[in-house]
């Protein structure tokens, strides 16, 4: 089968194990947009245990701004980069209401002006937050999976998500980036895949390859 073929198949396969959603908790797109900034580098599940508490105490963009930006990194201490992570946040807190009425924008060129912001968070804003399939969400699961399925051997992230959207259906770019991270997970893991209990090992090309 094709590349295309190949996803579909994949998309299909996945369906019955996961449910193509996000792991990370949130209740509108401002915070899943500081859910986002802070799961770089962190995994969702370090993330939701510090946003339990965070999205409590800060409800607006304007309560990250009510408070001294040390206040702030000691709530996210735990979360790696987090004295960064606390500036962007609060930049990003700034632009908010000043620019946008304190709405979260919704289109990817106005998403990529935010501060700590590149493709990856706003695709997951987007589709996540908004229901626009802009991009496909490229993170370490899906960058490892892609190119264990020889959909792109591109290095540069920007330039996979631009060879996986001439592959996957537009309307399955979100399904396809949250059903791989999910398989990356808890099956093809980067070291020691679980092939031999993979739902995708007769069709993948580098399955039982050490």
């Amino acid at each position: 089968m094709d590349k295309k073929e190949f996803v579909i198949e994949v998309l299909k396969r996945l369906r019955t194990l996961y449910e193509p959603k996000i792991a990370l908790n949130f209740s509108n797109p401002w915070e899943l947009l500081v859910a986002t900034i802070l799961s770089a580098q962190t995994t969702d599940e370090r993330v939701n245990m510090v946003t339990e508490k965070l999205f409590k105490k800060y409800k607006t963009p304007e309560d990250y701004l009510k408070v001294p930006l040390e206040e702030l990194e000691q709530d996210i201490k735990s979360i790696n980069y987090y004295r960064t992570k606390a500036k962007n946040i609060r930049a990003c807190a700034q632009i908010i209401l000043e620019k946008y009425g304190g709405k979260v924008p919704d289109t990817m060129e106005e998403l990529l002006k935010l501060p700590g912001v590149a493709r990856k968070t706003a695709n997951v804003v987007l589709s996540a937050g908004y229901g626009k399939n802009e991009g496909i969400v490229v993170d370490t699961h899906v960058d490892r999976l892609s190119k264990r399925f020889n959909l792109s051997k591109e290095k540069n992230r920007d330039k996979l998500e631009q060879d996986l959207m001439k592959i996957v259906p537009r309307e399955e770019w979100a399904n396809f980036s949250y059903l791989l991270i999910h398989h990356g997970r808890n099956v093809c893991k980067a070291k020691n895949p679980k092939c031999d209990e993979c739902i995708l090992n007769d069709i993948c090309p580098s399955a039982f390859i050490k």
